[in-house]
């Protein structure tokens, strides 16, 4: 065929035969018939397109984080600062086809890989030609997942046969694409390792700061930000831990670079991100930070030639580390392009400032952010039962706050930054969280997230090394986690090695995502605040979600000694929506035996929540 135009339609490309030259070949009718055979093919093609593109839309997006260095990890000895052969550590083979079967049992559609990507580390790679690591400069000694090494690599700790690193995350992310899952990694732009150095980066790639003029503290055209005339001082840490045998305060670095979080000094503090180099974005801080964007800066092709590569591996997103340390402009500049290569890659920003969210996402061109400082924060306070804890705070988040862009918010109650729901320092027991974790999955119609271990309980307990004994499962050490390793069951993953009360808190957990997931009044639906009424107070609250397809009544009782009775009014425009005969409690299955009318009673005792179809 000698004329064949290509046509490519949200993903689909298909060869289509021009039927120009052919019409000059052929009778009239004949071409007729040819115009006839492409109008029902661009019929098919758009209603394709159509499909997919409302295939897209029809669940919640729901995330698993995990660490492959923790999740796989069966050894149980949690030595303090203990070393990969004492404590052992996960691999990405560990995470099996009956891993991803029990991870979708969730009605989970993402999984996050956290800190697959190479970083710094204080276990000895050398025979693989990977240069050891300083210990001066590394915190914990499995080390920071967000202190990378090596951008274009993934972390051999992770692999059951080193120099075949890379290609056990590859078969990785074809289990994990088998099973109809989507595959997030971590992409941290504004900060690298102080011992930064790619072994494994394409011939074409030039590392970070190779072409930097280090007298210049500041250049358009330099990687880093560097203190000329001072070399880098080590901070003291006055603590003595099992690695200060392998510390002796000296990191060669000269002229010392600006730390990752912004430190413009040659002696970051112990509590600075003092392992991490700060990368330039065209930034000058100390000059009012002006911006120097034009030309574009090396760091900008870099970064974007760093996503397009994971992008190509199957990496069907990208959880972006602390985007708002980044220019904005860069990131309006970088997912077009990114997208191009995978239209249908998610961009998620780790955000804390609630007042550039809106920018974050129109000009940023993100897809989600972190919805942490608004509704995470009020959540907590809740769950605690903290003095100042209070409904309004939900209300504020989707009337003011994130009003006209919930659906771009990711909702969660734990990650590996914050406190185990589980853990002293934040509730004690997860089934004081279960509520929130309603609210969480019912309140918008963006992303909900689970963090592995979360859905039985896990505690975070135990003075691990570099975290110490902080509420949180730690991200710097080898470690094994306990309640996480029951369900593992030795890599049988069913959850015979729970106790009951976890086996129960992880049905409970399952049953509430398959009813947000797919739910229609979730996804796509309208929201009402319901007024107070009945002896509801400041630790109760109930909304609607609804749509054309469904209407759900979340009610949630935080409070720990009193029931929640109320008759909630249904307002009229809600009450034409298409409804529900019986009226069921989904979390539970029940049919409730209301009567027919404008309102509904309800009955919550403490700490507890019900999702009513009607």
């Amino acid at each position: 065929m000698r004329d064949v135009e290509g046509l490519k339609v949200e993903g689909l490309e298909v060869k289509v035969v021009s039927i120009r030259r052919h019409c000059e070949e052929r009778s009239n009718l004949n071409a007729i018939v040819y115009s006839a055979i492409i109008f029902l093919l661009f019929l098919s093609i758009s209603s394709f397109a159509q499909k997919k593109s409302k295939n897209m839309n029809d669940k919640q997006i729901v995330i698993y984080q995990l660490l492959p260095r923790l999740f796989g990890n069966k050894n149980t000895a949690n030595i303090p600062y203990g070393t990969i052969e004492q404590n052992g550590s996960g691999k990405f083979n560990d995470i099996t086809d009956k891993a991803l079967d029990g991870i979708k049992e969730l009605h989970v559609n993402y999984v996050w890989y956290t800190g697959a990507i190479a970083h710094a580390s204080l276990t000895d790679y050398s025979a693989y030609g990977i240069k050891n690591d300083d210990a001066d400069v590394v915190k914990g000694r499995a080390g920071s997942p967000y202190a990378i090494r090596d951008y274009y690599d993934v972390d051999p700790d992770l692999a059951v046969d080193v120099k075949n690193r890379m290609k056990e995350f590859e078969a990785l992310i074809k289990r994990t694409h088998a099973k109809k899952l989507k595959v997030l990694i971590d992409f941290v732009p504004n900060h690298v390792a102080r011992s930064y150095h790619s072994y494994a980066k394409p011939k074409n790639v030039m590392d970070f700061g190779a072409k930097d003029d280090a007298t210049k503290s500041f250049s358009p055209q330099n990687d880093f930000y560097y203190i000329p005339g001072k070399t880098f001082v080590v901070p003291v840490n006055d603590q003595k831990t099992p690695l200060s045998v392998l510390q002796d305060g000296k990191f060669d670095e000269n002229p010392a670079k600006a730390t990752g979080n912004n430190v413009f000094s040659a002696s970051p503090k112990y509590d600075d991100w003092y392992e991490t180099i700060k990368l330039n974005y065209g930034v000058d801080y100390q000059n009012g930070e002006k911006q120097y964007f034009s030309p574009v800066p090396p760091v900008w092709i870099k970064m974007r030639d760093i996503l397009i590569y994971w992008t190509k591996k199957g990496a069907d997103g990208f959880r972006c580390d602390m985007a708002e340390m980044v220019p904005i402009a860069f990131w309006n500049w970088v997912i077009p392009q990114v997208k191009k290569v995978n239209p249908d890659l998610i961009f998620l920003g780790e955000a804390y400032n609630p007042q550039v969210y809106k920018q974050y996402l129109e000009e940023g061109k993100f897809d989600y952010l972190y919805d942490k400082v608004g509704l995470y924060d009020g959540l907590k306070r809740l769950i605690r039962n903290e003095p100042s804890a209070d409904v309004r705070e939900i209300r504020h988040v989707w009337q003011v706050e994130s009003a006209g862009f919930g659906k771009n918010m990711l909702r969660f109650l734990e990650n590996h930054d914050e406190e185990r729901i589980a853990s002293a320092g934040f509730a004690g027991k997860a089934e004081l969280a279960l509520p929130a974790m309603v609210v969480s999955a019912t309140l918008g119609s963006g992303p909900v997230m689970l963090y592995f271990g979360q859905e039985v309980g896990e505690p975070g307990k135990g003075q691990e090394g570099f975290g110490g004994d902080d509420n949180r499962t730690t991200i710097f050490d080898y470690w094994g986690v306990p309640n996480h390793q029951k369900w593992m069951n030795g890599g049988l993953f069913d959850g015979h090695k729970l106790n009951a009360a976890q086996q129960k808190l992880r049905a409970y957990y399952k049953q509430l995502l398959k009813v947000t997931s797919a739910s229609d009044a979730v996804v796509n639906g309208e929201i009402y605040d319901v007024p107070h009424s009945g002896n509801m107070n400041n630790r109760m609250y109930a909304f609607i979600r609804y749509s054309g397809k469904q209407r759900l009544l979340v009610v949630a009782n935080f409070d720990r000694n009193q029931t929640l009775e109320a008759s909630i009014e249904i307002p009229d425009h809600i009450l034409k929506v298409k409804h529900s005969s019986p009226v069921t409690d989904l979390l539970t299955d029940t049919k409730l035996n209301i009567p027919a009318g404008t309102s509904i009673p309800v009955k919550l005792v403490p700490v507890s929540a019900q999702v009513i179809e009607f």
